[in-house]
């Protein structure tokens, strides 16, 4: 049985923000269809580790090393990271005043294509398909880019992107934060029908509902800036009935030991 090949990898991840360190060594290898969990408390450094990898001018990586399908991404700007296939969705969208959605993406689309014809000819097609997938109305295409969007709205539009900019590598960042269970069952479908079958996904939570409905082949929990502990689904289970004490107690008697 071949071993799926790796898609995304980081190896000592050290990240600073205002001078302060809130990422502190953390390693990850992802394959070809896997879906990880990040999951951790409050502060523990997952959005940074998102926002980092995806080249936010915020977050500076001061150590370690990251590869997109064998490509060094620590090497790429922002813009070149999105064009070698890794998306980002925001836990807190912007809007964009005067940029309507429809021309947000078919911008992006040509940007990603180099304007390539073919691609943008079928747009208002595929378009239309997805707003029909995500139960999102089709007047959002002529609305300015989450201006004035609920937050399940904004969140919905997050997908909408991830499905038609087709990345390989998606870092979702509490795509679950704000959405009521409706919200919940829409997007979590959108991830599981439009995320790469031949790349990976990232998603970072806090709790275990999104999962019921995502499942994840791999679980990992961040605190203080650190992974400190793996496993399959039902770590993510686990943390649901006895939240996160447990592990902090184990690893504070580790660093006593």
């Amino acid at each position: 049985m071949n071993e799926k090949k790796v898609i995304f990898a980081f190896k000592d991840i050290h990240i600073e923000v205002e001078g302060k360190e809130v990422v502190k060594g953390v390693s990850l290898e992802m394959r070809e269809g896997e879906k990880h969990a990040l999951m951790g408390p409050n502060g523990s450094g997952k959005s940074s580790l998102a926002n980092a990898l995806a080249g936010h001018p915020n977050y500076t990586i001061t150590r370690g090393e990251a590869f997109i399908n064998g490509k060094s991404l620590l090497e790429m700007d922002a813009t070149e990271r999105a064009r070698a296939g890794l998306f980002l969705a925001f836990q807190y969208p912007l809007a964009i005043p005067g940029v309507t959605v429809a021309n947000f993406l078919r911008s992006a689309l040509k940007s990603k294509y180099n304007g390539d014809e073919n691609i943008l000819r079928e747009f208002r097609k595929e378009l239309n398909e997805k707003f029909q997938a995500l139960d999102i109305d089709k007047v959002f295409a002529t609305r300015y880019l989450n201006d004035g969007f609920s937050g399940g709205e904004k969140k919905r539009i997050e997908i909408l992107q991830m499905a038609m900019l087709k990345p390989q590598v998606c870092l979702l960042d509490e795509t679950d934060s704000g959405l009521d269970i409706d919200a919940l069952r829409i997007v979590s479908k959108g991830i599981n029908e439009f995320a790469p079958k031949d790349g990976a996904v990232l998603l970072v939570t806090h709790y275990q509902r999104m999962l019921n409905y995502v499942k994840p082949d791999k679980v990992h929990v961040m605190m203080a800036g650190q992974i400190v502990r793996s496993g399959g689904p039902e770590l993510a289970l686990q943390l649901e009935e006895q939240g996160y004490d447990w592990i902090e107690k184990e690893v504070m008697k580790a660093v006593e030991v």
